[in-house]
């Protein structure tokens, strides 16, 4: 049966004879299919790169704008993802969201067998795999319903941390893809590359064929199985404190699709009114956007829904008169943000910065567009990021179910400054030096650094929330902490692209940074000072 009546996993005697064994079930199902969507979610920033190793016909802004735009159209489907469990069954969600995700995969596959395809068809693609990025906000919402408050962190931890390898499985799958035909003669002619590209193994010089489409087909061989897996394998929790009015699966499938659709339109009216022409109007900043986008999601859910979800969903939203909703969304956006956005624009920045050599033109203006010959293969290192992130991701919620999240997130906050500003440095030195791989090494390593104290602080903020909150309302602040931080997919690109047009790159790093400090003073006023309501949570 997909549907259960009786839970109680806080019962000791219920979880070591039922429960446990079907919470870890729905944990392995679903952490392969959030990986999935991670890969769909992220993947422009890799088909990027390739798309300038081969020649594509567009700007460097306009391809770091791909990632971009599949970061703000993901954070925002996680905003009504947040609230469909409770709508729709887990089961019902997880399912249909992965399914989904061969839309953009196909399509992906489909046009890039040209170099003549229009740039606005790719964008459309970086648009629904937006999808992906959704999916994580339901998945964590999903897993939290399954376990114990006394296994949460290291429950969550290893459903996001693993979920998260979907981004390294991304980056290391599609640059060893591409060196052949993946579907024979479906896969179309190959390309042949103009600058050296590179995959795990190495170097592969410039005048080799590859095939790009491979970027999208790949996915298929596992969502497909994947698909069937959720249909027979997960369950709908149909008890008070979780999904309990969920129909059958059409009339769910009927409401987490005009929730997406809500979520969708918002998403496509912000990216109009802030994208230059052709695309949109270049009209608002994203600082402008973003909140609109996200109070007009949750207004459209809100409003503009058929009364058994907005009678659901009114429930749901007492999570926003809770104080510690909002805290926790500043300070997880400092963990997950920073992680989903430097693993969004980690290989273009390797590429842009250290790709090209940095020197002075006639009229003694900086130049950044002669290729490199000694410079890194971003294709080479951008998954070392992502993956040191996510692996470390369940042992950052182990360590704070021992220590308190709060005092693990006050340690991250702190490294985090640091390592940004050391990037910063190295990224500054190399982007007004004819040999920028001689500042390859340290900037590498300061990354490394920073990404595996995003993944520790991950883990450690699941601890808190689970802890803070009660059973009804962890899953929801789950969620939508999530979709909140998502939008660091859409923001980092997008700022790094500005800064690295504007020449100063180490720019975008100060101001992480400086957000990072005030994450450190947050944590510390709410969850560690003497006299806190929540001691270390």
């Amino acid at each position: 049966m997909s549907d259960i009546h009786d839970w109680r996993v806080e019962d000791d005697s219920f979880w070591n004879s039922t429960g446990k064994k079907i919470a870890n079930r729905n944990l392995w199902i679903s952490i392969p299919s959030l990986l999935c969507g991670f890969a769909v979610w992220l993947m422009w920033g890799i088909i990027a790169v390739q798309m300038m190793n081969l020649g594509f016909p567009f700007t460097k802004p306009e391809m770091f704008t791909l990632a971009a735009i599949a970061g703000l159209t993901g954070a925002t489907l996680r905003i009504p993802s947040s609230f469909m469990i409770r709508i729709a069954g887990g089961r019902n969600v997880i399912f249909l969201t992965t399914a989904m995700l061969m839309i953009p995969a196909l399509g992906a596959g489909i046009f890039l067998r040209s170099q003549e395809t229009p740039l606005f068809y790719f964008q459309v693609l970086a648009f629904l795999s937006g999808i992906g990025g959704g999916n994580f906000a339901a998945s964590m919402s999903n897993i939290s319903f399954f376990f114990p408050k006394k296994v949460q962190g290291y429950s969550l931890g290893m459903n996001a941390g693993l979920g998260n390898f979907g981004v390294t499985t991304m980056q290391i799958l599609i640059p060893l893809t591409m060196t052949f035909a993946l579907l024979g003669p479906i896969s179309g002619d190959p390309m042949v590359l103009v600058n050296t590209s590179g995959t795990l193994i190495g170097k592969i010089p410039a005048g080799s064929n590859s095939w790009i489409t491979s970027a999208g087909f790949v996915w298929l061989f596992l969502l497909i199985p994947l698909a069937f897996a959720g249909w027979f394998g997960l369950n709908n929790l149909k008890v008070a404190s979780v999904s309990p009015d969920v129909g059958g699966f059409a009339g769910s499938a009927g409401k987490v699709i005009y929730l997406m659709v809500c979520g969708f339109i918002c998403a496509a009216v912000g990216l109009y009114l802030m994208l230059p022409p052709p695309i949109g109007i270049g009209l608002l900043s994203k600082w402008i956007v973003l909140p609109l986008v996200i109070v007009s999601t949750l207004i459209l859910m809100r409003y503009a829904t058929p009364s058994e979800i907005r009678t659901s969903l009114k429930r749901q939203f007492k999570i926003f008169s809770n104080s510690h909703t909002w805290i926790m969304t500043v300070i997880y956006t400092m963990t997950f943000g920073s992680f989903i956005g430097y693993a969004a624009a980690f290989a273009l920045c390797i590429k842009v910065v250290f790709g090209f050599q940095h020197i002075p033109g006639e009229d003694g203006i900086m130049t950044h567009n002669t290729p490199n010959p000694a410079g890194p293969s971003a294709l080479t290192f951008a998954w070392t990021g992502p993956f040191i992130g996510a692996l470390i991701r369940p042992i950052g919620g182990w360590i704070s179910d021992k220590l308190g999240g709060a005092l693990v997130t006050q340690i991250c906050a702190a490294v985090m400054i640091a390592a940004a500003l050391g990037v910063s440095v190295y990224m500054k030195k190399a982007y007004v030096s004819a040999t920028p791989q001689d500042y390859f090494a340290p900037f590498l390593i300061l990354f490394l650094i920073l990404f595996c104290a995003t993944g520790i602080g991950n883990g450690s903020t699941f601890r808190t929330i689970a802890q803070v909150f009660d059973e009804e309302q962890a899953g929801p602040v789950l969620g939508w902490t999530s979709a909140v931080a998502a939008y660091g997919a859409f923001l980092m690109p997008k700022i790094f692209g500005e800064q690295i047009k504007a020449a100063t790159p180490e720019y975008a790093l100060y101001g992480f940074a400086a957000f990072y400090v005030v994450c450190f003073v947050l944590n510390y006023l709410a969850y560690l000072r003497p006299g806190c309501k929540y001691k270390n949570p």
